[in-house]
């Protein structure tokens, strides 16, 4: 897939200003789309337009807290007074900390709910009323989740809730939507060597090597893992594909059974 093309086509990427967002954004800029991004922060987002107009490529920035209706309404009115209605999405914005259920308050709840389940069903409407209002017969979301939307995973009760809660999100729209040509799916990433996370969850090698361990494919995943798994679910090599979660994470959710080791 490393010759798909989006020339002619509109991208918004959500938490556009780092990590996966940016790798997404700049993707899909080298690869002809113009790409609208957003994030609550304007200098991350302002980088990554920087970046790609360096390369030679069309970007916008738009400061947008996913939360708030009306910031997420004027991101997308804004991509498409710029470029036309954006005819791509992927939902990445995120928030999450570690946290046992039972300490967990009901503002860090509300938070980690709001941006990811609010924050993706929020941006997919805005994206979905002006791609129709555009008259646009074809179109692709990708949502970010994490394989313990399934599985369960200590500390996480609220950011797995809201990731459980935005795959079903995308099966219902995808059902919903199909009419209109949109498609709605998921990817479900394992432990990626991203700066963030790198810094803040695997920070050594022992520890790297230590959760490379546990996992069938022996290594942690990259970026260039994550960004060409989206990069076929937005793209028409996956025309067939809707309602779907793709799992990157090397079989690590796998080994749960009675003889896993």
């Amino acid at each position: 897939m490393s010759d798909v093309r989006f020339d002619g086509r509109v991208a918004a990427v959500t938490g556009g200003g780092g990590g996966m967002g940016r790798a997404f954004a700049l993707d899909l800029a080298a690869r002809g789309a113009r790409v609208a991004v957003c994030g609550r922060r304007p200098e991350p987002i302002a980088e990554t337009v920087a970046l790609i107009e360096a390369g030679g490529g069309e970007a916008l920035a738009v400061p947008c807290d996913v939360r708030d209706p009306a910031q997420v309404d004027a991101f997308f009115a804004a991509c498409s007074e710029r470029f036309g209605a954006a005819d791509l999405l992927v939902n990445n914005a995120a928030g999450n900390f570690i946290c046992p259920a039972i300490d967990l308050s009901p503002n860090g709840w509300n938070a980690v709910i709001s941006i990811v389940l609010n924050g993706s069903f929020l941006c997919s409407r805005a994206f979905a009323q002006h791609y129709r209002e555009a008259g646009h017969e074809r179109g692709s979301i990708v949502s970010v989740i994490a394989t313990y939307a399934w599985t369960g995973n200590a500390g996480t009760a609220h950011s797995a809730a809201a990731k459980a809660g935005v795959q079903n999100l995308m099966m219902t729209l995808a059902v919903e939507w199909a009419p209109l040509g949109i498609r709605c799916n998921s990817i479900a990433p394992g432990p990626i060597l991203t700066p963030g996370a790198t810094e803040n969850l695997f920070p050594t090698e022992e520890i790297q090597a230590a959760m490379s361990a546990r996992i069938p494919a022996g290594r942690l995943g990259t970026l260039d893992d994550v960004v060409a798994a989206t990069r076929f679910l937005l793209s028409d090599d996956s025309s067939y594909v809707t309602g779907s979660t793709l799992t990157l994470d090397g079989g690590g959710w796998l080994p749960r059974g009675m003889f896993a080791s």
